[in-house]
């Protein structure tokens, strides 16, 4: 058996009621390590290019790492994975909970699911023994209302994740929810979910992850606890909202739909800080054996907005994309937003771009108070953008058009709109401004899932490029390119971003990973991992005839124009020279951005190049 691993994985085929034990070669563990490098392998595989996301040939998969369930440092991740209806290209989504450990203690690594049912159904695994039953009962019901629901008929001993109303209603910002508020959030994979009439998966089971050297693992957690540092106390008691109002007055966050500056538009940006957001903490709690417990459930709403207690605390980015964004800082208000997205299942950083969206464009006069419903649209307008939240997520109104996202709903309001539709490649931006950043451009624009923010150099830590100055991992590029694959490691480990950025060398995944395989594996291998599963995902989308070179993107997210004022004024982002750099490092084609026959080849990709070079 192959250790830190399960050794199998569930296939599901929705339109028979099929279900099959399938046990993976070693080969793939090692060379891929898990999450969304095993995925990338499997579907790039079993899934023909130019399949519909939402039709019964797209696989959908559910799939943790290594260090998930085990004694490592926040072995607690799991990835969603499959083609994006929001891009068309490659989408995966990660989340962290319980999810992902009680999949194996379920007895699989990972459940891969195509074709569509007939009817709303469950997926329901107990001690690796797997049955679909119906789920009309749960069908309309919020997330919460179906982990309720599903732990009361299976027990409390389980995990769940669940689509809510916007899953099944297809939007294509609809996400993945798990423990009441954990989203596996973007790529729009709960329209893909609910497209195959799957409202929910529930795992549950007391199989032991199998390890090389148990007792060898508890002690390197104690010692790796023991030097942890950074930003763990802070992560701790306030999440990642600590650094919103460092970000709004930096110029990292984004201000009127990315087109003001704080300094003018939003210059106080202290009420949607991490004191005031603490005030209605009710209890702090966190995923699977982690350290840092980042996450917080909420009081009731006692004010003008009568949220239910145990609703999940907004992170930064749910906070920036529905606070200054939208020149919003009523914080309750934002509380309000959180919880309908996290019950309807809906990606809050999308959620928030299209609330700006509208904003911009009911200024401009492009939509009115006829097509709102009689909701005014104006910038700041708390109550207006929770009313419009309401209606996006039940697909009413002028929320049918806007749960698709910016792109699409540009299109349909026509009339100029495109220019205020603020995405790269259909996927809204992340609240992290490329003007003030290097790594983001190329972060933003080259990585397989275009928009994302957790998947490229923005991770890479000062060790790996110590290590790197001094030649010990010949052959490999520059910064950017080294933070790319790190993060790739990460994210397939099961790791958390933030524990990892806290660890005391990067050398640490390495020993984790040693401990739990008793593979012989260096920190090189995993890096050429890494860049192997850059290589796939991308080789995913050049079949896909997707080419990274075309993305739209618009010129205010660079600087075009420049910003008058504030800390980031005068700056133009030469973003088209940081992706050729990028693409130039990574060995691909400077004019389709294709993966070269010599660099697949040297990645053991040699199926890969035969397909993409055919003789």
């Amino acid at each position: 058996m192959t250790r830190g691993y399960m050794g199998k994985i569930l296939n599901v085929n929705l339109s028979i009621s099929e279900l099959s034990d399938e046990v993976l070669d070693e080969k793939i563990y090692r060379d891929y390590i898990g999450g969304y490098g095993i995925g990338a392998r499997i579907l790039y595989d079993r899934m023909k290019a130019g399949v519909d996301p939402l039709g019964p040939d797209s696989i959908l998969g559910i799939i943790s790492g290594p260090l998930t369930g085990t004694d490592a440092i926040s072995g607690t991740r799991f990835t969603i994975l499959g083609k994006s209806p929001l891009t068309g290209c490659w989408g995966d989504a990660n989340s962290g909970g319980y999810f992902g450990a009680y999949i194996k203690f379920s007895g699989y690594d990972g459940i891969f699911l195509t074709g569509i049912s007939e009817k709303p159904v469950y997926l329901y695994i107990d001690n690796g023994m797997a049955e679909l039953r119906d789920a009309a009962h749960l069908w309309g019901k919020d997330t919460y209302e179906t982990e309720d629901i599903l732990k009361s008929e299976l027990g409390k001993d389980i995990a769940i994740i669940s689509i809510g109303p916007a899953g099944e209603k297809l939007a294509r910002l609809s996400c993945i929810m798990h423990n009441k508020g954990s989203a596996a959030g973007r790529s729009g994979l709960g329209a893909v979910m609910g497209s195959k009439k799957l409202k929910a998966v529930a795992v549950k089971g007391k199989m032991e992850v199998p390890v090389a050297d148990a007792k060898g693992l508890k002690k390197l957690r104690t010692k790796i606890l023991a030097k942890m540092s950074g930003d763990i106390d802070w992560l701790g008691k306030y999440g990642t909202s600590f650094v919103t109002v460092q970000s709004a007055e930096s110029g990292d966050s984004p201000v009127k739909n990315w087109g003001g500056v704080a300094v003018n538009d939003f210059p106080d940006a202290r009420p949607l800080g991490a004191d005031p957001l603490d005030e209605y903490k009710q209890k702090r709690t966190g995923c699977y054996r982690c350290p840092i417990s980042c996450e917080a459930i909420m009081k009731e709403g006692t004010g003008e907005y009568k949220y239910k207690a145990g609703s999940f605390r907004p992170e930064y980015e749910t906070l920036a994309m529905f606070g200054s964004n939208c020149l919003n800082n009523n914080l309750e208000s934002i509380i309000m937003a959180n919880d309908i997205c996290n019950r309807y299942g809906i990606d809050t950083i999308s959620a928030g771009a299209v609330m700006a969206f509208v904003m911009e464009c009911y200024e401009k006069g492009l939509i009115t108070k006829k097509d709102t419903g009689g909701i005014e649209m104006t910038w700041g307008n708390h109550k207006s953008l929770v009313a419009m939240m309401e209606k996006m997520a039940k697909r009413e109104g002028l929320g049918d058009i806007l749960a698709d996202g910016v792109k699409i709903a540009a299109q349909k309001i026509g009339k100029g709109a495109e220019q205020y539709a603020i995405h790269i490649h259909g996927q809204e931006v992340p609240a992290h401004n490329p003007i003030g950043g290097f790594h983001w451009p190329a972060t933003y624009i080259a990585n397989a899932t275009p928009g994302r923010h957790t998947q490229g150099s923005e991770g890479f830590s000062q060790e790996l490029m110590t290590e790197y100055d001094k030649g010990s991992f010949s052959g490999r590029g520059p910064a950017h390119m080294m933070g790319t694959c790190q993060q790739h490691v990460v994210m397939c480990t099961g790791m958390c971003l933030f524990v990892n950025g806290n660890l005391p060398g990067y050398e640490t995944i390495a020993e984790f990973m040693r401990a739990i395989t008793g593979w012989d594996i260096t920190l090189d291998e995993l890096l050429t991992a890494g860049e192997r599963i850059e290589n796939l995902r991308q080789a995913f989308n050049i079949r896909e005839g997707v080419n990274l070179l075309k993305h739209e993107v618009s010129g205010r997210i660079l600087g075009k124009p420049p910003h008058k004022e504030g800390p980031l004024a005068g700056i133009t982002v030469d973003a088209d020279t940081l992706v050729k750099e990028y693409i130039a490092t990574m060995d691909w084609d400077p004019a389709t951005a294709k993966p070269s026959e010599k660099k697949l080849k040297e990645l053991g990709l040699d199926d890969v190049a035969q397909e993409l070079y055919p003789r």
